[in-house]
Parts: C-alpha cells; sequence; structure tokens
C-alpha cells in the first residue's frame, strides 16, 4: 500500500480527490495537510476557521497536520516551512503527497520540483477532468459546499457565501471556471462522500478584505 497524506485546503476539490483516492487500489490516506494563517487561526486563501477543519477531519476520520503561516507570508518562508513538514512526513513512513489541482500546468510543476527535492512522490488524482462535468458530478453524488472566498476582479462579489450548486453553476459568466480553477472562487465542503456525516454551518459576516470578498462560516449545533 501506498501511504499517501492529502492537501487539504477545505474545498470541494480536496474532499472530492480524498473520495477518489479511497476508492483506488493500493492507496493508502494517513491523513489531511493543511496550511494556517497565523495571524488570523484560519486555511490559507479559503479563510476557514479551525474550528470548522478539525470538525471536517473528524468527519473524514483522519488525523490533521497543520503548517502554520505568517501573515504575510514570503515564498521563501513558505518553502521552508513545507520542507520541515516533508521532512518530518517522510520520517513517519509517509511516501506520497496528492493534491485536488485539476488544470495548472504552472502549479503542478511547481509541487513535482519541491515534492522532489523532499523525496515525495506527488500525485494528482483528479487531474485533467473537465471542469464542468467534474463539477455536475460532485453535486450529483452529494457533495454540498458553500463558497467562501471570491476574487471580485473575476466573478462578482455577490457570490460569495453562495451555495455550489446546480444554481451556482447556471449563474457563472462565460470565462469562469466551473470548480474554480484559475482562483475565481474557493469553497468549504461541509458534507462528501468522503465524510461520515456532514459538518453542520451557518453563514456569518461578508468582508472584503487583501482585495478579495470573505463569507465567514460557523460552525452550528
Amino acid at each position: 500500500m501506498k501511504r499517501v497524506i492529502l492537501a487539504w485546503s477545505s474545498g470541494k476539490d480536496s474532499a472530492w480527490a480524498l473520495h477518489c483516492l479511497r476508492r483506488t487500489p493500493g492507496i493508502e490516506v494517513l491523513g489531511l495537510l493543511t496550511t494556517i494563517n497565523e495571524a488570523f487561526d484560519r486555511v490559507a486563501m479559503h479563510a476557514v476557521r479551525r474550528e470548522l477543519l478539525e470538525r471536517q477531519a473528524e468527519a473524514a476520520g483522519l488525523p490533521l497536520v497543520t503548517v502554520p503561516l505568517p501573515w504575510p507570508c514570503p515564498n521563501g518562508e513558505y518553502e521552508r516551512r513545507m520542507e520541515d513538514a516533508c521532512a518530518r512526513m517522510l520520517a513517519a513512513g509517509v511516501e506520497a503527497v496528492a493534491f485536488g489541482d485539476l488544470f495548472l500546468e504552472d502549479v503542478r510543476e511547481y509541487r513535482v520540483k519541491q515534492l522532489a527535492r523532499a523525496g515525495l512522490e506527488p500525485l494528482f488524482p483528479l487531474w485533467g477532468q473537465e471542469t464542468a462535468e467534474l463539477a455536475r458530478t460532485m453535486i450529483a453524488a452529494g457533495q454540498r459546499a458553500r463558497v467562501t472566498c471570491v476574487d471580485p476582479a473575476k466573478l462578482d462579489r455577490r457570490f460569495a457565501g453562495r451555495e455550489f450548486d446546480a444554481g451556482f453553476l447556471a449563474g457563472l459568466p462565460a470565462g469562469v471556471d466551473p470548480c474554480g480553477e484559475n482562483g475565481e472562487f474557493h469553497t468549504f465542503v461541509y458534507e462528501s462522500p468522503a465524510f461520515v456525516a456532514p459538518v453542520a454551518i451557518r453563514g456569518g459576516e461578508v468582508v472584503e478584505r487583501d482585495g478579495f470578498v470573505f463569507a465567514d462560516m460557523l460552525p452550528a449545533g
């Protein structure tokens, strides 16, 4: 069995990647790897609260491995902290790191290069899938997510906080990737085939910060 840790953003692609990995023979997922913004104690970029991240990990039945990042975080510092995390994972018996990336070649090349230095194998279980079809497949399979971050330069701010569902996909303007792979939006998954139970949430405040629109998600129940 190949021992794998999954890079976990808290979003729909990560959750679907976990679902796919668990259906792949010869793969054992050992845990979820997440970067945390130290200043806000939230998932980097997706801005999800740590408590909700921990509830996701519990629903997935996997331990959570967090890498704290300063804010702002220079790329050199990011790479140093990730190298340390990779060294610890390698020592713990991890052989590969999986990602939910879909088609961005430069991102894939960067990950391959960095993991090669660390002695870990990269895996891309969703790579190359047509994103409109993939989005519909996720929704049809019962995966549920809310939009937590929108880049208003690419997508109207009114999409922040919305449910990632068929209506959301139908309302996307031309040129916006249905999975948000170009950074148009990010999500928080609260129900998935990869979870044993849903994560109860309720919508919070919507704010604009650092050029992005964030819709806060709060624990419920």
